[in-house]
């Protein structure tokens, strides 16, 4: 199994900070092992020193872009995809590398938080190929020089030039309208939509059953690739903040 998921609760000393990310390697589980132990601690490490005036963004961005500059120094082969959430301050703050993916249900409707990082997109193309790089077809699969499928990752040395480790990043509010959060590997979305992803877990209370509910969802589809998928309730944070 080459996927991973990292949490930290009471960031600080704050019980309304916590981090929370899901992790895709492929190429071995080193990169996804190092992502899942060093993440967040680096994000937090980066807050702690920052001095520019959009703290949070800027320290999620240093968070990923060291933990991807540790990792390759150490030489090991293998990449990771990761999308992660930090709560503070009555916020939310998602990022993004890859095609793992964050989900918002907002009064039962699914709100996608994160934007796949595929060679689908146009933009994401474009900057590959303005780099030097090419992009192809195989299969009906997107590949950066014939290879990856996706154009951001933590890792793959060989790629470095072309799939970087630059996350998206998005804020929004919480407000009372949002409920929980489904975190997952591209194991789920694959076979599962975001809407049927929220239906699932707004029919079933216990999130951890609702992760089991919606793996065996994606399997029973024809899945085979690993699975990681976190549910986190929403209303505990709402709660603090209002």
């Amino acid at each position: 199994m080459e996927d991973g998921y990292g949490v930290m609760l009471d960031i600080l000393g704050d019980p309304n900070q916590a981090f929370f990310a899901v992790i895709d390697g492929h190429g071995g589980r080193a990169a996804a092992d190092y992502v899942a132990e060093n993440l967040g601690n680096n994000i937090v490490k980066a807050l702690e020193n920052s001095q520019e005036d959009d703290q949070l963004e800027s320290a999620i961005r240093r968070g990923y872009l060291l933990t991807d500059e540790d990792f390759l120094s150490q030489g090991v082969s293998g990449g990771a995809c990761a999308a992660s959430v930090v709560l503070k301050g009555g916020e939310l703050h998602v990022a993004n590398v890859g095609d793992c993916r964050v989900v918002l249900s907002r009064k039962g409707v699914a709100d996608a938080l994160t934007n796949d990082h595929r060679l689908s997109r146009e933009d994401e193309r474009f900057r590959i190929e303005n780099s030097g790089g090419y992009v192809d077809c195989r299969n009906g699969v997107w590949r950066v020089n014939g290879s990856l499928a996706v154009s951001r990752a933590f890792g793959d040395l060989y790629l470095k030039e072309w799939v970087i480790s630059e996350p998206e990043i998005k804020k929004l509010p919480l407000t009372s309208d949002c409920e929980f959060l489904i975190m997952a590997s591209d194991g789920l979305w694959d076979k599962v939509n975001d809407q049927e992803a929220v239906d699932v877990v707004s029919r079933n209370k216990n999130p951890l059953e609702s992760c089991r509910k919606l793996v065996g969802i994606s399997s029973s589809r024809g899945n085979i690739d690993d699975i990681t998928v976190m549910v986190i309730n929403l209303q505990k944070f709402v709660a603090n903040v209002t």
